[in-house]
């Protein structure tokens, strides 16, 4: 590891005191954005996806439970696979146990991903999590939220992802929509965040850039090479 500039004790302090002035104004437009963020418009989900859980059938409605906020994290695991993304694995591994506090507010969070239920519900067992996670195998809600991709639309460049047309991997990628529901049992769709848009949902990011060697991810074949499941490090 590279050692920093070593310095007295005041020297610190002060360095340390100007960062903080610098780290107060992008809390406050942290703040600022995260307003403007939960004052997006809204759209009526008109569709009647056919998504299915451990009791069946079940509708996106349905996903809300007794909370009237849902949140859908997208989750990498196609149909032919026979494990879940890595990087999805970490971001549950860290949501997991936040269930009960999310439904305190109000708050349900489910996974979503077009592997067939079965072996959603064995990776899950697997993995030790406390989440709901739905099949949506036999429907378009992968791809009308522009989660799953064919080969001749990654070969053709015109795929949209993250709101933007472009090359894409095929098969799937990762995002997380926000839902809402009212009174009259109609949903609407909030907001939405892919690739990068994803990292501040990421704790462990939180965590290590604020060590010395940060992501330390310089050198690898792309930034999160180095993730792997929690039960194979």
């Amino acid at each position: 590891m590279k050692q920093s500039t070593i310095v007295t004790d005041s020297v610190w302090l002060e360095a340390r005191l100007d960062l903080l002035k610098r780290e107060k104004e992008f809390s406050r437009l942290q703040d600022q954005l995260t307003e403007e963020r939960r004052n997006m418009p809204w759209r009526r989900i008109e569709s009647e996806y056919e998504l299915e859980n451990s009791s069946g059938p079940c509708s996106l409605a349905d996903l809300f439970g007794d909370c009237d906020q849902l949140l859908i994290y997208h989750f990498m695991f196609g149909p032919e696979w026979t494990e879940g993304c890595k990087i999805c694995s970490m971001f549950t591994d860290s949501v997991s146990r936040m269930i009960p506090h999310l439904a305190e507010r109000d708050v349900s969070l489910v996974l979503v991903s077009r592997g067939p239920l079965e072996k959603l519900q064995a990776f899950r067992k697997r993995m030790q999590w406390d989440v709901s996670w739905v099949s949506s195998l036999n429907s378009d809600f992968n791809r009308d939220f522009n989660v799953s991709f064919t080969e001749a639309e990654s070969e053709s460049g015109e795929a949209s992802y993250n709101f933007r047309k472009g090359p894409v991997s095929a098969g799937e990628s990762p995002g997380i929509s926000c839902f809402a529901k009212n009174e009259e049992g109609e949903v609407f769709h909030t907001y939405s965040a892919y690739a990068r848009g994803l990292e501040n949902l990421m704790g462990i990011y939180r965590l290590l850039d604020i060590v010395p060697k940060g992501r330390d991810e310089q050198g690898l074949p792309w930034s999160m090479a180095w993730v792997n499941h929690r039960d194979q490090y």
